[in-house]
């Protein structure tokens, strides 16, 4: 488990605070941790962050010997320079516009914000956002008005600075951020490693259920695992990990995309990592990567907008029933079942509204899909996922309502090896990551439809088969990674 140290100038700024031999001056961090090989989180609190400064060796060194540190040095040379800052500014037009609802001041204001917290509740989305796009400790923020409001200054500020007020809020903070590292506890056994599973409370159709999540978390702590469930507003706490588990539905144009991105920056052991995100969420480029490595798959159109010429191509080669599916459709959205050349048009029109890119395939209708999990080029387990009644897609929409087909899952090894075998080689061709592989069986020979990544964990469902021992092959993994990630560093 890594251990955390606050880095100040010197022992005596630290008097107003509760007393942590977590706490070290910049030159003990200098000479004492140059030769220590342990993994260690700084979090740099010297006064001065400016170039060349002890601040900005102290973040520097800390980058230099894999120490995950806040704020890091692209944060510095972020906030030194206007320029630079400003333009990652253009997208907080609306966290503003809401903090001023109904607000009729228009004097420039400068507010504090400590780990993207704030005193005025008005601004703590402002905050958050901030911080995740410049994670430091202290920022002072000064807000200007010109037609509309905007962040004319950003400062990182040193803790000595603040006002008896301010340093409650900032220790309170702080407290919260770092898990209360400077607090008396209870002795406990040392984790090996500190995983953070993301997921979404609220999410109607999650990855993983409740009990599943739960499930994890016993697998983990099992096997020496400190997990921990964060959610999207954590994303300036990923240093403080050695490992990220997605277990939220992903999207490139989406949060779980950047924490992806940003573990991945940090040196965390990712799963779903960004590359997989990217690969998987993107039907076109799953089709030609299928088409390239002789992947056995249905029979596959790209529709470009515009051109007719490919619905001649479509009918010549494919013929009717088609499906066609917009690029990065998921759960069976974004995909439609056309039966001729008049409904074909009618639907491309709307989908083109979407994508400049479709996909046509063949249609093959069979009772259930394969779904094949797999992790590390595993197969871990194995299930048939049934079409709705009187439906062809395992999954229907009605309005508000979701209706889905029944599930089966079964030992591997009775899976048919045309199955298994397609399945296998789509991974391969993503990464060794965790994916979920749909498979048709059609007369003995087995059609890759998709790979995806965050494929779905529910108790209940996916570990029927393996129970317990599901989630902790999985966590097994993932702990072999973050040894094996520790080794290189």
């Amino acid at each position: 488990m890594s251990r955390t140290l606050l880095v100040i100038d010197n022992l005596s700024d630290w008097g107003p605070y509760y007393p942590s031999d977590q706490v070290v001056s910049f030159e003990q961090y200098l000479t004492e941790q140059s030769q220590v090989a342990e993994r260690l989180r700084i979090i740099n609190l010297c006064n001065c962050y400016d170039y060349l400064a002890d601040g900005y060796y102290c973040s520097l060194l800390a980058e230099a010997r894999s120490h995950h540190v806040i704020p890091s040095v692209t944060t510095l040379n972020d906030l030194g320079n206007n320029a630079l800052y400003q333009l990652q500014l253009n997208d907080f037009t609306q966290p503003l516009a809401r903090a001023f609802k109904g607000k009729q001041e228009k004097d420039d204001i400068t507010l504090y914000c400590y780990f993207g917290t704030t005193a005025n509740a008005a601004y703590q989305e402002l905050a958050r956002r901030l911080f995740e796009r410049f994670p430091c400790p202290i920022l002072a923020v000064t807000l200007h008005f010109k037609e509309q409001w905007g962040v004319a200054e950003l400062k990182a500020v040193p803790h000595r600075q603040l006002d008896d007020a301010e340093q409650t809020r900032f220790a309170e903070a702080l407290d919260k951020f770092s898990k209360k590292i400077w607090h008396k506890s209870r002795a406990r056994k040392a984790a090996r490693f500190d995983l953070a599973i993301l997921a979404d409370p609220d999410e109607k159709l999650p990855p993983s259920n409740r009990a599943a999540l739960k499930k994890f978390i016993k697998a983990g702590t099992e096997l020496g695992i400190d997990v921990e469930l964060i959610v999207k507003h954590d994303y300036g706490r990923l240093p403080e990990f050695d490992g990220l588990f997605i277990r939220e539905t992903t999207a490139v144009n989406h949060h779980t995309y950047r924490f992806a991105k940003k573990a991945e920056a940090e040196g965390l052991v990712v799963i779903d990592d960004p590359s997989s995100i990217m690969r998987c969420a993107n039907k076109i480029y799953l089709a030609d990567l299928f088409r390239i490595h002789r992947v056995p798959s249905p029979k596959t159109i790209i529709l470009h907008k515009g051109n007719g010429g490919h619905l001649d191509h479509l009918e010549r080669e494919i013929g009717f029933p088609a499906v066609i599916k917009i690029p990065d459709g998921s759960f069976s959205r974004g995909i439609v079942k056309v039966g001729n050349r008049q409904e074909l048009e009618q639907k491309l029109a709307e989908l083109f509204q979407e994508s400049a890119l479709l996909l046509a395939q063949e249609f093959l209708y069979t009772d259930f899909d394969w779904r094949i999990g797999i992790f590390n080029n595993k197969a871990l387990y194995a299930c048939r996922y049934y079409m709705v009644k009187n439906h062809w897609q395992i999954y229907r929409y009605t309005g508000r309502r979701t209706d889905s087909g029944d599930s089966e899952t079964l030992p591997t090894f009775e899976v048919p090896k045309a199955v298994l075998n397609a399945a296998a080689k789509a991974t391969q061709l993503i990464g060794n990551g965790f994916y979920g592989v749909d498979v048709k069986e059609i007369n003995g020979k087995g059609y890759v439809m998709e790979v995806n990544d965050n494929p779905s964990i529910d108790s209940g469902v996916e570990d029927k088969y393996l129970g317990d021992e599901l989630y902790r092959q999985i966590m097994t993994g993932l702990l072999t990674y973050m040894e094996n990630r520790s080794k290189q560093n």
